[in-house]
């Protein structure tokens, strides 16, 4: 039995998995680098009538009006590969994700890994408002989960290299290795340990190494000269955050109110899509910038280019269209236009803060939308430094990111992401915490061995039997430490055992059982894994030299679990000030000794 240490670790296991996350990355970055370039191609074959892959923003100049028609064409395209290909290809990527892990062991279907990429490049490419990042992620899951199906893994490693493969696409696609990882940790773990953290961390720097030779070292959103924060304009930073974090809770409750209204729509699903596309067409005539992935609208936000009239039309078309097409269950991601939200946001506030720096504001409003949407405020904080390079940005970036993610975590029951599994009945939480078994040691709340009823290998069944009967006799266990002469433990025996009918010449010896064992310093945890892996409901307690000190039963372990009960809810006050009673002067009938006058206290 190995010692305790800071972190649970299996070498072996640790190993293989970072060897497999290494290969991911590899693979999630050309899966990556093919679907921008797919984007790139479906947008300039459907709005500018040229076969190239260069990310363009759609336009009118080549088609007139007629491209109002193209968002509504990628629909019905969209619909039908999700009604007779795969259903799965829904949504914004993330949430499937999830679903994934949380409902299938982390297993996603091999035909998801293509129909999720050609869906996504064809409605992206055809003008909804959505980036490639949701399905660049749930494409790198898929294929981080498809090649964990042909290995023999048990379900928490599957989820493993699934959040590998979708944060090296993430990391693939912004160039934002750390913000992966973090994403990864904030949303898709569900936990904070090194077999996982070290995995994906592997496969997104790998990612990210590739993605230089392949799109480039330089920034996605490049800033002209970097910006400095000083202290007094964190309120600032505050206030907008707040701002933004109220403007996510709102836009949330909107896509799911638009989403129940396409419900009521008496036409199937597959025909929401094109419904949504009819809307997005429209906007697009009034503002062609706010459609397809947004990326160079983004740069131009957070490095000030855009007019305030232009930002005032982007922003609300973007917002009308992006609600539109997102609850119409089509096939896009979330993030590129909560970016660019935000960052409309932050660069119409800096018309009423000091200084009127609108790049400085639109890169923080950029990073509270995110944080405030995802309830991932160090995501948000390190992805708007990796894709800006705006360092000194730091402290105003983190302090909006929290404001805006207290906004939405007291006014906001569940994010963006998170609703849509509430709504097919999974509850996600998203709060990470040690253990309260964790906390307290087996020892602790054990019942020692001098409180344990033993028996001697000797004794009949039949008088065994007989004492638990008797009032005054054996205390209730459920199982009792068999020992010799000399106190040593041979072995336990079942309280069932002893009660079932045998033969009455029968002794405790003939239904001695191996125990189930852990160590006194062994945290409470370790011993409810060692009862549900043995199916017992007691263990037998050992010390480091291996001699039995006590017993732990179920009833034992709500000791443990009531001590954090206890840490959170108990108020007391420890200590109190000195602070002198109060006195009052009583009214004066007289003088005192010496003249002075006579008082009276309380």
């Amino acid at each position: 039995m190995r010692r305790l240490g800071d972190f649970s670790t299996d070498t072996r296991q640790l190993a293989t998995l970072s060897g497999l996350a290494l290969l991911l990355g590899v693979l999630a970055t050309g899966l990556a680098y093919a679907l921008l370039k797919a984007i790139g191609l479906v947008t300039n074959f459907a709005y500018f009538g040229r076969l190239d892959t260069a990310l363009v923003t759609p336009s009118l100049a080549y088609r007139g009006i007629a491209a109002s028609a193209i968002p509504v064409v990628g629909g019905l395209v969209i619909g039908l590969i999700a009604r007779y290909g795969s259903e799965k290809i829904r949504g914004h990527g993330i949430p499937e994700a999830l679903h994934a892990i949380l409902e299938n062991e982390s297993v996603v279907q091999a035909r998801l890994l293509l129909y999720k990429p050609i869906a996504s490049a064809i409605a992206i490419g055809t003008g909804s408002p959505f980036g490639a990042e949701g399905p660049i992620i749930m494409s790198g899951g898929a294929l981080g989960s498809i090649a964990a199906q042909f290995l023999a893994l048990a379900p928490v490693e599957r989820r493993i290299l699934l959040v590998a493969g979708a944060a090296a696409g993430m990391s693939a696609t912004f160039g934002s290795p750390i913000a992966a990882v973090f994403l990864a940790v904030e949303l898709l773990l569900f936990e904070w340990r090194p077999r996982s953290v070290i995995p994906v961390a592997i496969a997104s720097v790998v990612a990210y190494a590739l993605r230089v030779p392949l799109l480039g070292a330089s920034a996605v959103f490049p800033v002209a000269h970097l910006h400095a924060i000083v202290p007094q304009q964190l309120p600032y930073a505050v206030a907008l955050g707040l701002a933004v974090g109220a403007a996510s809770g709102l836009l949330t409750y909107v896509v799911y109110a638009v989403e129940d209204a396409y419900h009521r729509l008496p036409v199937h699903w597959m025909w929401w899509p094109a419904i949504g596309g009819v809307v997005v067409g429209a906007g697009g005539l009034i503002a062609p910038q706010a459609l397809g992935v947004g990326y160079p609208v983004i740069d131009a936000l957070v490095d000030g280019r855009l007019a305030l009239s232009a930002v005032v039309a982007l922003l609300t078309v973007k917002v009308v269209i992006w609600v539109a097409s997102l609850s119409s269950g089509t096939s896009g991601g979330v993030l590129a236009p909560l970016l660019m939200i935000g960052a409309g946001i932050g660069a119409l506030a800096a018309g009423v803060i000091p200084h009127h720096d609108e790049a400085l504001w639109a890169t923080i409003g950029l990073a509270a939308m995110l944080g405030g949407t995802m309830r991932a405020p160090f995501t948000a904080t390190v992805f708007a430094l990796e894709t800006t390079h705006d360092w000194p940005l730091v402290t105003g970036v983190f302090a909006a990111s929290i404001a805006a993610t207290a906004v939405t975590v007291v006014f906001v029951k569940r994010s963006i992401l998170t609703e849509k599994l509430a709504r097919r009945g999974t509850h996600v939480a998203r709060e990470y915490t040690v253990h309260p078994l964790e906390r307290t040691a087996v020892g602790a709340i054990m019942v020692p061995r001098e409180r344990v009823e033993t028996l001697m290998p000797t004794l009949p069944l039949a008088r065994v039997r007989a004492m638990l009967g008797d009032g005054a006799g054996l205390r209730s266990h459920f199982v009792y430490p068999v020992v010799d002469r000399s106190g040593a433990l041979l072995g336990v025996v079942h309280r069932g055992r002893i009660l079932a009918r045998h033969d009455d010449r029968r002794t405790v010896a003939d239904v001695v059982a191996l125990p189930a064992v852990v160590r006194r310093d062994d945290h409470v945890r370790a011993a409810v894994d060692c009862m549900a892996r043995t199916g017992e409901r007691t263990v037998v307690v050992l010390d480091d030299d291996g001699s039995w000190v006590g017993l732990l039963d179920q009833g034992d372990v709500l000791h443990a679990w009531r001590r954090d009960v206890v840490e959170e809810e108990h108020r007391r006050r420890v200590r109190t000030l000195p602070l002198p009673r109060p006195r009052l002067i009583a009214p004066v009938h007289g003088a005192g000794p010496g003249g002075r006058p006579r008082t009276g206290t309380c």
